[in-house]
């Protein structure tokens, strides 16, 4: 009976663990992986300009239930992978060391990326989503504040644009590698051949959505997308060189560059 007890306990804990790394990789392939894929969607509107992001922003934040679809669907998911995910950083023990397998790289880039993603997400969600909803700025207000903020300058370095870009491709690349990871561990990838196969399109997969948000954060750091991709003028739409030139009297002022650096400036040329 003693010794049942244990094992018994044991066999609890084991099961416990496993429910719950599926879940970890359940959420963390559809609702935080979905979140990614349509904040990138929406923002990517800013290319047309002001007026379709800004309609795109108020489309959502007119949707039914916003606020418990918010939490159901975001907070909570984001949250659990995120605290979780915390946790297996804190238990794993990388054997890169040992090894030199590309999965036990990946393993340990799965880690690091989720860290430097959580620490991202948690910063733009706090700057942008958590001050609509204490007042502190009006949905309207995004666009302009996202050129100012994209566009400012620390001694001539863009911090924030770069802040971003390296934020997105750590996001895009846990999200990538995730997926692997979920095919792999709910027994859809179960071959050699299905691995290989499954690392080259989510390879692919990831490498897409990075260039298609860092269109973005390029666009606005720059007042240009990539060479290809229609803008704001050839939309009719209001660019942030425009917001820059209005900006005067603007509850939204473009801030200027710190340490007497030559920045960019809102609506600056692409050096693309």
């Amino acid at each position: 009976m003693s010794e049942a007890t244990p094992a018994r306990s044991l066999f609890h804990e084991s099961r416990r663990s496993f429910l719950l790394r599926k879940l970890h990789s359940l959420t963390g392939a559809l609702p935080v992986g979905g979140f990614l894929l349509f904040h990138f969607w929406t923002n990517a509107k800013a290319l047309q300009g002001q007026e379709r992001f800004d309609a795109a922003v108020a489309e959502i934040s007119h949707m039914p239930y916003l606020p418990v679809l918010e939490i159901g669907l975001v907070v909570l998911p984001l949250a659990f992978h995120a605290l979780y995910g915390v946790k297996l950083v804190l238990e794993g023990k990388p054997n890169v060391g040992s090894y030199t397998f590309s999965r036990n790289w990946m393993y340990t880039l799965q880690r690091v990326t989720g860290v430097l993603a959580f620490a991202f997400i948690g910063f733009h969600l706090w700057s942008y989503w958590a001050q609509k909803w204490l007042g502190r700025m009006a949905p309207e207000e995004f666009y302009p504040r996202l050129c100012a903020d994209m566009a400012s300058t620390v001694g001539g370095v863009p911090v924030i644009a770069l802040v971003y870009l390296f934020g997105i491709a750590a996001s895009v690349f846990h999200f990538a590698n995730g997926l692997w990871g979920f095919c792999f561990s709910w027994g859809i990838t179960v071959s050699r051949r299905a691995q290989r196969m499954a690392a080259v399109v989510f390879g692919a997969v990831g490498l897409v959505v990075f260039l298609f948000g860092a269109n973005t954060v390029i666009y606005f750091a720059t007042g240009a997308p990539f060479p290809g991709t229609p803008g704001p003028a050839a939309e009719g739409g209001r660019t942030c060189a425009d917001i820059a030139s209005t900006s005067t009297g603007s509850t939204v002022p473009a801030r200027a560059s710190v340490g007497g650096g030559a920045g960019a400036g809102v609506g600056a040329p692409a050096s693309h």
